[in-house]
């Protein structure tokens, strides 16, 4: 496994340039499973989740080409379904928790989808029942080998539209939803349907490549089935991860970054939360600006006098990827805020290392968390510790590049499934960093 070595306590200066979304990546990439015709995507982030998704698409039979630095083509004209079945298979998709969304455009087009059951994050359960309850909806039958973890849905007579209302506005399993019902039969509703940024992405695509999806950033989505799809080029937007990231950064090591090309238009809640926490954003044409804050940053609170309450929603809501982002730049403000995290039961228990290092943090329970800000009169204290997952990864560096002394992260795989050359890019605005194999 990998380590960083950080030596904190150093302001920072520059411009960052944020990676294409991760997220949005992963959905996209399983949607040229749709089409025998060529599709090329731009702006794709190097990151090993979705490396690991584009191997696993080139595994299938889907002929992919790179055509410059995050630009690739993909034609899915001869695919190998019978890697389907096979233990290469069953390897290859339990690594991802994206591969999921592989079953969507192969039920959609083949009228059959298989799944080992995904990994990915240790956040907490993350249950797929939205995702097969849809497929059902559409009229296919689902299996499951629970000796081999082992998923799978087949419409040998195609799919029909249906209205359906999910249980949860998932994200992901609207994605495959979506995805299955682009070439149903009919007319597919889905109401409570996920709209994030991302999602929308995916509608627009599609119906670049013939689709007719209307609704597109609401919560109830109309799709008219189409007998095929076509090709098409689509640019991924800058990830709004990332993007609150770099502002948690500047702020905790009193920095001035400049954010470019940040797409404003798509971060919804992610500056005016950061605002909450007295942390001040300038925008500047669609870069965002982030000043020096040598004289700190203080929490506001509500109206009637009441502690700042933070926590995730579904979109427009706050994106729960960015809690514990939030959670680590409280650590230095003025004031008191708590995080209440919703959505993923053992998100908040990195709070651990953040309280080896000197943080004042009250962990509640498995979704909440009290911090009280040190108001920088008192610095983090260096320390070593491991990555958990990829928000909690890259919230634990931000703090060592905060802290006195050097301090020292294990698995940092973890940290790269999310982020690309991150160690790079830091030391460009003058981050001590070093990646020890």
């Amino acid at each position: 496994m990998g380590t960083f070595q950080i030596e904190g306590g150093h302001q920072l200066q520059g411009k960052i340039q944020p990676q294409g979304a991760k997220n949005e990546a992963l959905q996209i990439l399983c949607a040229v499973l749709l089409t025998s015709e060529e599709v090329i995507i731009n702006n794709i982030p190097d990151i090993i989740d979705v490396n690991k998704l584009i191997t696993l698409l080139g595994n299938l039979g889907v002929k992919i080409q790179k055509l410059g630095k995050g630009r690739y083509s993909f034609k899915s004209d001869q695919l190998d379904l019978e890697y389907l079945q096979s233990e290469q298979f069953k390897k290859d998709g339990s690594g991802l928790r994206g591969s999921i969304m592989i079953v969507g455009p192969l039920l959609g087009r083949f009228g059959k989808g298989y799944i080992p059951k995904p990994g990915g994050d240790k956040i907490g359960r993350r249950r797929l029942d939205t995702h097969f309850e849809g497929f059902i909806n559409l009229g296919a039958t689902f299996r499951y080998n629970k000796e081999d973890r082992f998923y799978g849905v087949e419409a040998p007579n195609g799919l029909k539209g249906k209205y359906m209302l999910l249980e949860e506005a998932s994200v992901t399993g609207t994605a495959n939803i979506v995805m299955a019902a682009v070439m149903a039969e009919g007319t597919t509703t889905i109401y409570n349907a996920a709209c994030e940024p991302y999602l929308q992405q995916l509608c627009k695509m599609l119906n670049s490549m013939g689709a007719n999806i209307s609704g597109v950033g609401s919560n109830l989505l109309i799709i008219e089935g189409v007998k095929e799809l076509g090709g098409c080029e689509h640019t991924i937007l800058p990830d709004m991860v990332e993007i609150g990231s770099w502002i948690g950064l500047a702020a905790m090591t009193k920095s001035e970054i400049t954010i470019t090309n940040v797409n404003w238009e798509m971060l919804g809640l992610i500056p005016t939360t950061f605002k909450k926490l007295g942390i001040r954003i300038e925008r500047r044409g669609d870069d965002i600006f982030i000043p020096a804050h040598t004289e700190g940053y203080e929490v506001q609170s509500f109206i009637d006098g009441s502690i700042m309450n933070i926590s995730d929603a579904p979109w427009p809501g706050f994106t729960p990827d960015l809690l514990s982002i939030i959670l680590v730049v409280a650590t230095q403000a003025k004031g008191s805020v708590l995080i209440h995290q919703k959505m993923f039961e053992s998100r908040l228990f990195f709070v651990d290392k953040l309280i080896d290092m000197g943080a004042k943090i009250i962990l509640c329970d498995p979704h909440r968390a009290t911090v009280i800000g040190h108001d920088f009169q008192s610095t983090l204290k260096a320390t070593t510790m491991t990555s958990p997952d990829i928000r909690a990864g890259i919230s634990l560096l931000i703090a060592a590049l905060s802290a006195k002394g050097t301090s020292t992260i294990h698995n940092i795989e973890q940290i790269d499934r999310g982020y690309e050359d991150i160690e790079a890019r830091l030391k460009s605005i003058g981050a001590k960093i070093e990646r020890i194999e």
